[in-house]
């Protein structure tokens, strides 16, 4: 909470990017309680699964004192077995995530972005802190939660969490490149399975926010 109200002093036109997992829901809620009235800003892909885009609107009827803003790079879905996320899922993502939501950035050009990011959701985010540089700053305010720690918050406030989270499904992107966790693995080992991808590009490699 400390570092979102120093957040909202220091960077009073932050943005918050969602995808509306675990941790984006507490730190919704998190947020919401600071006093940010700012925007929540979603990107429809066009694959998401429906339990996502109801938690979505879920979140929008709870928290009416922030702006739910739902992006879309107007793509249809390419014909069966001919789509991108089989052979190029790097720029699927590309085109469907990254590109709207830096178009929109460019757009709004807000000084710090208000992330949900986690150290033990992954290895690739081991080392990450409350503050991290990037095209703006990121902040980080649950960089050192845990998992359990998350879950225990959500329960105690009674979030509306992603009702595909309780079948094992840790970390929720599009339904084509996303598996429940089996036991033992990292929140996000259920992404993009066989693809040598552990990022969707949003927060790493030369097209990050």
């Amino acid at each position: 909470m400390l570092v979102i109200r120093w957040a909202l002093e220091n960077y009073p036109d932050l943005l918050m990017p969602s995808g509306f997992n675990l941790n984006g829901v507490v730190l919704i809620d998190l947020a919401a309680k600071a006093g940010y009235t700012g925007e929540v800003v979603f990107v429809d892909t066009g694959y998401h699964f429906p339990q996502t885009l109801q938690t979505r609107d879920r979140l929008k009827e709870r928290y009416p004192q922030l702006r739910f803003v739902t992006l879309s790079a107007g793509l249809e879905e390419e014909p069966w077995g001919e789509e991108r996320y089989r052979s190029d899922p790097d720029g699927c993502c590309a085109v469907r995530k990254v590109a709207p939501l830096r178009d929109y950035l460019a757009l709004k050009r807000p000084s710090a972005l208000l992330n949900a990011r986690s150290r033990d959701q992954a290895s690739t985010r081991a080392f990450l802190g409350f503050l991290e540089e990037g095209e703006r700053l990121r902040i980080n305010p649950l960089a050192y939660w845990t998992r359990e720690q998350l879950e225990a918050y959500a329960r105690e406030h009674d979030l509306p969490v992603n009702p595909l989270y309780a079948s094992g499904f840790l970390s929720i992107g599009c339904w084509p490149c996303t598996r429940a966790v089996r036991p033992g693995e990292d929140a996000r080992a259920g992404r993009w399975e066989g693809k040598g991808k552990t990022e969707c590009g949003l927060w790493m490699g030369e097209k990050a926010l």
